[in-house]
């Protein structure tokens, strides 16, 4: 059999495991920049970010920098943050309003939508404005969370979102108004670890009790059974779920007996929130939504909604990642729940908290040592206990690495299906000059 140094990308992922390489190799790394996050979907930002026509964020697509603008037409874009003159950086600000971008560099004026407006000392330019525009983004939004791509031809949003499409909803549907507010400014922690790393561990059920003690003894709902910590493995009640197209969920609704457990708090803690829910969905409806509380769902390639907390990945290198994180603010609740919100959070992922810093450590560990020692890496937990759901989505025990063979599937699919489309290209080419 051919080394590994030998194999496409998508030979190196295997049913039940994976080779170390898609973690540590360059090539890989670059690859990925180009058929994940420039040719598909990628979560950018929350539409509540650029309230105002003329507010703008600075945000990554895999290495490119990008602007969010909200247009003087009330849509929001998405535009490569270079200057197509000397291919300056555009924009400085990570965010602001604006009436137009101007780089700083020689001045080029660029409007919401990419185009080239104006150029000082217009005398010496040659050519046309219009053929200098800087490049523009599709851009699609679901329930305010905004994704782009530089795929000319891409499939639909919805396609792309899938059956994770829930999570969305089941996020926004807790805010009384039915929609996020992500006003609270976002907290970045840089890993020395590769992106991929992060993006599986989301939703990595199996190390939970290890990596992170402290927090799951702490925190007995999760692991509940008849109200006691429990170890044996059949008791645990959450499930692991494989959503496809490489999105994943740990679910842990099962232990949510009643509303706002997912909170920390009891039903009748913030009445003003449970009278808001109901006069908008409804006493009955309303009490299952706030009973079922936020998602855990990793939706590929880079958004995490966590509970209290929206997160993204960003890849800085083959070896580095930075995860974002924002409160799960719902728009039109009171301020005291979206102030418990926001303690959730920070106990959960700020910089001295009970889980993201674990998740950091073994993430620096893990890719230290692939890096130096070449191996495949077993994912077969509970392959032999799934069960298949109605509509496609895998259903399987918490702990079981349902959600990692379901990611690296669709991770090998991409580049499968990249490499089909290449060489029918290069065998129309052929054909076409004979």
């Amino acid at each position: 059999m051919s080394s590994s140094d030998e194999l496409p990308i998508g030979q190196l992922v295997r049913k039940e495991s994976v080779h170390s390489r898609v973690y540590t190799d360059k090539k890989i790394f670059d690859r990925e920049m180009e058929e994940i996050f420039r040719q598909g979907w990628v979560f950018i930002g929350h539409a509540s970010e650029v309230p105002k026509k003329g507010n703008f964020i600075r945000r990554t697509m895999g290495l490119e920098e990008v602007l969010m603008v909200r247009t003087m037409d009330n849509e929001i874009s998405v535009l490569a943050n270079r200057c197509t003159h000397r291919g300056n950086l555009l924009c400085q600000h990570k965010k602001g309003k604006k009436r137009n971008f101007a780089c700083e560099y020689h001045g080029w004026v660029f409007d919401f939508k990419g185009n080239l407006i104006d150029v000082p000392f217009s005398d010496g330019f040659k050519g046309e404005l219009a053929d200098h525009a800087t490049t523009a983004a599709k851009v699609s939004n679901y329930r305010g969370f905004v994704f782009a791509t530089f795929n000319t031809d891409p499939i639909s949003l919805e396609e792309h979102l899938g059956r994770a499409r829930f999570a969305l909803d089941r996020a926004s549907d807790l805010a009384p108004g039915g929609e996020l507010d992500l006003y609270g400014g976002w907290v970045e922690h840089a890993f020395k670890s590769n992106w991929k790393m992060l993006a599986e561990n989301n939703v990595d059920g199996y190390h939970v009790s290890f990596v992170h003690d402290s927090f799951a003894k702490g925190i007995k709902v999760n692991y509940k059974y008849e109200n006691v910590l429990v170890t044996e493995e059949d008791k645990l009640e959450c499930v692991a779920r494989d959503l496809g197209d490489g999105h994943a969920e740990i679910d842990y609704e099962p232990t949510y007996e009643k509303p706002l457990v997912w909170l920390g708090v009891d039903p009748d803690r913030y009445p003003e929130y449970t009278d808001a829910m109901a006069k908008a969905y409804g006493a009955e409806e309303s009490q299952e939504i706030m009973r079922k509380g936020p998602p855990h769902t990793f939706i590929f390639p880079n958004l995490f909604i966590a509970e209290t907390a929206v997160t993204m990945v960003q890849p800085t290198g083959v070896d580095g990642v930075v995860n974002w994180h924002t409160p799960l603010y719902l728009k039109g609740a009171p301020e005291a729940v979206n102030r418990r919100i926001l303690r959730q959070c920070e106990a959960a992922l700020g910089p001295s908290a009970f889980l993201l810093a674990d998740d950091a450590t073994i993430s620096e560990r893990q890719w230290a040592e692939l890096e130096n020692s070449p191996a495949w890496l077993d994912l077969s937990r509970g392959a032999d206990r799934e069960e298949v759901e109605e509509g496609g989505t895998i259903t399987s025990h918490y702990t079981d690495e349902t959600p990692n063979r379901g990611y690296w599937q669709h991770y090998a699919k991409v580049f499968n299906d990249a490499d089909a489309r290449a060489a029918d290209n290069a065998k129309s080419a052929v054909e076409a000059a004979e």
